[in-house]
């Protein structure tokens, strides 16, 4: 294994210490688990953490006066939406131990996929007078921990709108429309769109409850997911492009319509489907409503 050097003294790992994740919801607060399968696009995540800082440890041991200034930081990746960014930096001043809590909501639309939580211990403010050997840099990582959450499971997950399908060109009565566009090159994340009909007062009830669905919105959530895949599949399919030795950028909607056919048809080759969808449609339609697994209850 690969261990990082870093150009200056940093303290020990246990000047930092980090409780677990929580994730807060109405109903409470509970530990983070290694993954969410009812989170979709519409369900904001609420993150909480205590942490305790030697202050005094964490200088001394890097070389740095009593009165340098650090600061607690989190920051997090979403590798469905390749976006990251900042989520909560906390001042430390004073000197002995202090204890702090990280406490910040994360938009919906801004995650997907794997979720990367950093913590992190930086030198706040630079420092001209420094040892050699010292960070002196502003941001300097004293101490980091990496934490992941998986946000999607077997099902495909997009950013999704709830709009009045009156006001568009969709069928009044439709519940859904999953919405494709770009090339195979393009960001899958601004290629697919699921459209939900809020006259469809089901549909749109499955998702507001997908962080806690009820026995009738896991079946509305099955019956869309396993849609969706069909669609993204059927779209793949009509592409010439859509080849077993393409290559697609990462976080491409081609990388992800290959990842999900992958999934979904293990060991069976894109021509061989093409073939199978032009000439049998209807076994076609059930090989695919079988990969998805419509209406299974997750055990």
């Amino acid at each position: 294994m690969t261990k990082r050097v870093l150009p200056y003294r940093i303290p020990s790992e246990d000047v930092v210490t980090a409780g677990y994740w929580s994730l807060v919801t109405e109903d409470g607060e509970m530990l983070l688990p290694e993954a969410l399968p009812d989170w979709d696009y519409h369900m904001d995540l609420h993150l909480r953490r205590s942490v305790r800082v030697d202050l005094d440890g964490a200088r001394s041991q890097s070389g740095l006066p009593p009165d340098a200034a650090l600061q607690l930081a989190a920051m997090w990746t979403a590798t469905g939406s390749n976006l990251s960014g900042p989520a909560q930096h906390l001042r430390l001043a004073g000197v002995g131990t202090t204890e702090v809590v990280l406490d910040f909501t994360l938009r919906a639309a801004d995650l997907g996929g794997l979720l990367l939580l950093d913590t992190a211990l930086l030198l706040a403010e630079r420092r001209v007078d420094a040892r050699p050997s010292s960070p002196r840099r502003a941001g300097s990582v004293l101490w980091s921990r990496r934490d992941s959450l998986r946000l999607q499971g077997d099902a495909p997950q997009f950013p999704m709108a709830v709009i009045d399908f009156s006001l568009t060109s969709f069928p009044d009565d439709a519940a859904w429309h999953l919405q494709i566009s770009g090339s195979l090159e393009s960001a899958t994340m601004g290629s697919l769109l699921l459209l939900v009909n809020e006259r469809n007062t089901v549909t749109a009830a499955a998702f507001q409850n997908a962080g806690k669905p009820r026995p009738i919105d896991r079946i509305v959530l099955s019956a869309v997911y396993a849609d969706a895949a069909r669609s993204m599949i059927e779209h793949a399919l009509g592409i010439d492009e859509f080849v077993e030795d393409a290559d697609f950028p990462e976080g491409s909607l081609g990388a992800t319509l290959v990842s999900l056919f992958d999934r979904l048809l293990p060991g069976q080759s894109i021509t061989d489907i093409r073939l199978r969808r032009r000439h049998s449609p209807a076994l076609f339609a059930s090989d695919l409503q079988a990969a998805v697994k419509i209406f299974e209850v997750p055990r």
